[in-house]
């Protein structure tokens, strides 16, 4: 890579929430340029500056790298026009976080594979908080399989996509809150549960219950943590801390527990811990938020480009 020049990047699928927020992300990244960005619907709308073209119209050969939004289903089969052509990719959909093909972009856990990978699947919004919660714990053994990990989560309604669906619009969703995905069935089960047995060797349950919240982007999980020992405040908060040291990207808060407010329009991960009181058995509860729109997909996605380019890992992006 010419270290003086701009690098080339396609966007797929530009017009989504996801999509809009790579395009304002990288409008201010000092390494790049983006040579095209596409769209179906919206092919000819302009967004932060470029036109938008229909998907099958990009011209692969002008980028260096492309980064697709595209719907799950549909990414996967641009993706591989990408690779056909000889460039590298992340891929923002869920079409091959469990593929082979790809290197899993959970940034903070497998930075040295994303590094060198050809093709990323960039995590899922939820898993990303959920994982980057539990995989410290899991891999010192600390989570009791025997017992069911519970993590209830709650996501802005921009999670949900931009296709206007009757259950979000604003009168149906302001001054509500409620569940869906009930029953433990949601598609983030097997993401999550194949990368806490390959990232931490956990391999026990998982109860996953995910909510809507009336505001437009962050997600708050609490994680209800099964332990195998005691672990007191200053133990747990310890562990966390010499897992994520010099992370640029995450945030621990220490007496205190994390918000929206400390992740929206970032690219971090905010965690906190505290030990459960008044239960027979140990437990952990903790408390991991992120923004939706950019630790939980643009800005993630952002942040391993970069490793792959050779770019400063946070260039466009505030942690």
């Amino acid at each position: 890579m010419n270290n003086h020049a701009l690098v080339p990047i396609g966007v797929f699928g530009a017009s989504g929430y996801v999509g809009q927020e790579l395009l304002r992300l990288l409008a201010h990244h000092p390494g790049t340029s983006v040579v095209f960005a596409t769209a179906e619907s919206a092919a000819g709308e302009v967004i932060e500056g470029h036109r938008l073209r229909r998907a099958d119209d990009a011209p692969l050969h002008a980028a260096e790298i492309v980064l697709s939004a595209l719907p799950h289903g549909v990414s996967g089969r641009y993706v591989h026009d990408a690779r056909a052509a000889g460039k590298r990719a992340v891929d923002l959909s869920a079409d091959f976080r469990l593929s082979p093909e790809a290197v899993y972009g959970l940034t903070e856990v497998t930075r040295p594979r994303v590094a060198a990978a050809e093709l990323v699947a960039n995590p899922g919004c939820y898993p990303t908080a959920a994982l980057l919660a539990l995989i410290p714990l899991a891999q010192q053994g600390l989570i009791d399989a025997s017992r069911e990990v519970v993590i209830d989560a709650a996501s802005g309604v921009t999670g949900a996509g931009r296709t206007p669906k009757r259950e979000l619009l604003f009168g149906e969703v302001t001054e509500d809150f409620r569940a869906y995905a009930v029953g433990n069935e949601h598609r983030h089960l097997p993401e999550l549960r194949a990368t806490l047995e390959r990232e931490g060797g956990f391999t026990g349950d998982l109860v996953f219950t995910p909510h809507l919240l009336p505001v437009k982007r962050g997600i708050l999980e609490t994680i209800h943590v099964p332990l195998t020992r005691v672990l007191d405040q200053a133990t747990a908060e310890g562990l966390y801390q010499a897992a994520y040291h010099g992370e640029p990207c995450v945030l621990l808060t220490r007496g205190t527990l994390p918000s929206l407010k400390d992740v929206v329009y970032r690219n971090r991960v905010a965690i906190g811990v505290v030990p459960v009181a008044n239960v027979r058995r140990p437990r952990l509860t903790v408390i991991a938020a992120i923004d939706n729109l950019v630790k939980g997909a643009a800005g993630q996605a952002i942040q391993n480009m970069n490793l792959m380019l050779g770019l400063p890992e946070t260039a466009g992006l505030a942690c």
